[in-house]
């Protein structure tokens, strides 16, 4: 579906310095118009070369452009004076006037265009098989028989596919060496990474590093000094005074709250810019080497993975760029229950890792409904919304005066959006948004080929998923003017979402 309203504010830009460039040749058409006539000079001599030659002649710009200058002070006094006599054609006011009005309308839209994105692609020596993967948490030693077994039937009904990431430190152990989990080990997966989609998503968008005015990137369990920031400028040798901003502790969900403090930063800025956004997670440091279930699954469904996003705020940005940001929406879930559902912390034997909690879908659910509660009015048409309001007054109703309980009407969001990026949390968490957003197969699997093909990248995956609608999936292929929406979580516990409009 087509939202023509987007796409006239998409080109509107482009529109103007159209119209500015026949307001200019409206504006000397009429003044040389008038000094001809002055002069008693045909029109038709225009296509005399010899009249051209005399047209072209530096005394003859000079006429036009005092002429030009006199008519414009004219015309400013006349618009004080409050006089009603019209010095210009009825052509160069009609034409001003059609400027005034776009100009006002790009203002309006304050638009936020993706030049281009970036995935990791993993070298053949990081991928490994579920075989492998319990290989290699055998020879950690630390890990009982009855821990191992446990992570292997996690592994089976995960959703992950046989060639998925782990970092070299991690996978070195299937070589009988010792593993690396030392913070030099964790920044030369982190630099391996970030170096690559960085440049990658700079070469795609023809960006130069020092093009770039603010930097953000996230990654929640690994946050070194100097900052991953740091790393970046240094590689790159960015501005000296780019605005950069590294994130920690946000979780899977982080990567559209990036996105969202990129685009503010750039909004900021009086003459627009652009902003580079990387999202990623380490897996080196962050192995759990103890035997509580609780923190077993970080293990089994983590992988290796990042993407680095070029935006820009510039209108004339938009004819190149490959999306159009037209909302973000952005949920935190304040109870005790949904605080503890994702949480750092050391098991009862004093080993660090990240505990998962049994609640975590439906802690989930209930944060993503609030998210789409606060989406819905900005995306779904009114046919939907009103259907949603009617339920909810019914529903009031029928407990007041009969005490009996209906359920909220849940919109069609596919009325809406034509592709969902869904976090590949995990098959459990693709499937309760499936099922609760009433969604076709075909838009799930962006989710379901990203866990099978890279695994559970944290707040990156959204971005292999939109890679996959973009250059892949056949059962649903992406169209000019089709609307993208991306769904996320994180811990604390949020829920996050982004609506993109394909350019």
């Amino acid at each position: 579906m087509i939202n023509w309203t987007h796409v006239f504010r998409t080109y509107i830009p482009h529109l103007t310095v159209i119209g500015i460039g026949v307001l200019v040749a409206l504006i000397f058409h009429q003044v040389l118009t008038d000094l001809m006539d002055q002069q008693h000079i045909d029109t038709s001599s225009f296509h005399d070369n010899k009249y051209k030659a005399l047209l072209l002649s530096p005394s003859s710009i000079l006429t036009v452009l005092s002429a030009i200058r006199d008519l414009l002070q004219k015309q400013m006094q006349s618009i004080l004076s409050l006089r009603k006599e019209a010095l210009f054609s009825p052509a160069v006011e009609a034409c001003f006037v059609s400027l005034v009005v776009m100009i006002l309308i790009v203002k309006m839209d304050n638009p936020t265009y993706l030049l281009s994105f970036a995935t990791f692609k993993a070298p053949k020596e990081w991928k490994v098989s579920h075989e492998q993967i319990i290989e290699m948490m055998k020879r950690q030693g630390c890990f009982t028989e009855d821990s191992l077994d446990f992570m292997q039937r996690l592994l089976e009904r995960s959703g992950t596919g046989q060639s998925t990431a782990w970092p070299p430190g991690i996978v070195r152990t299937l070589e009988g060496k010792a593993p690396d989990r030392s913070i030099e080990g964790s920044r030369k997966e982190a630099e391996t990474i970030i170096f690559d989609i960085v440049e990658n998503a700079m070469r795609k968008a023809k960006v130069h590093p020092k093009d770039i005015d603010v930097l953000v990137i996230n990654c929640s369990l690994f946050s070194p000094t100097p900052s991953l920031c740091a790393s970046v400028i240094s590689k790159f040798q960015m501005r000296s005074d780019i605005l950069s901003y590294n994130l920690s502790g946000m979780g899977c969900g982080a990567s559209l709250l990036a996105l969202d403090l990129a685009k503010n930063m750039l909004h900021r800025r009086r003459m627009g810019g652009k902003a580079l956004v990387v999202s990623t997670e380490i897996i080196t440091p962050n192995l759990y080497v103890g035997n509580e279930r609780a923190f077993l699954l970080q293990n089994t469904l983590f992988r290796c993975g990042g993407a680095a996003m070029i935006i820009s705020n510039r209108w004339l940005d938009g004819s190149r760029a490959w999306l159009k940001l037209l909302h973000t929406v952005r949920v935190q879930n304040p109870s005790e229950d949904a605080f503890q559902c994702v949480f750092e912390c050391e098991d009862s034997e004093g080993i660090r890792g990240v505990r998962l909690s049994k609640d975590i879908v439906k802690v989930a659910g209930k944060t993503m409904e609030k998210n789409l509660t606060t989406l819905g009015p900005l995306v779904l048409p009114w046919s939907e919304q009103a259907k949603v309001a009617f339920s909810v007054v019914a529903k009031f109703v029928m407990k007041k005066l009969f005490g009996k309980r209906v359920n909220v009407y849940v919109p069609d969001f596919k009325r809406a959006v034509d592709h969902f990026c869904i976090h590949a949390g995990g098959r459990a968490v693709i499937d309760g948004i499936e099922k609760n957003m009433k969604l076709e197969k075909f838009h799930t699997e962006p989710s379901r080929m990203v866990l099978l093909n890279y695994g559970n990248t944290s707040s990156s995956s959204i971005w292999y998923e939109m890679e996959y609608i973009m250059n892949e999936q056949k059962t649903n292929p992406l169209r000019k003017g089709d609307r993208i929406m991306q769904v996320a979580f994180g811990s604390g516990f949020k829920c996050t979402s982004g609506v993109w409009l394909k350019l």
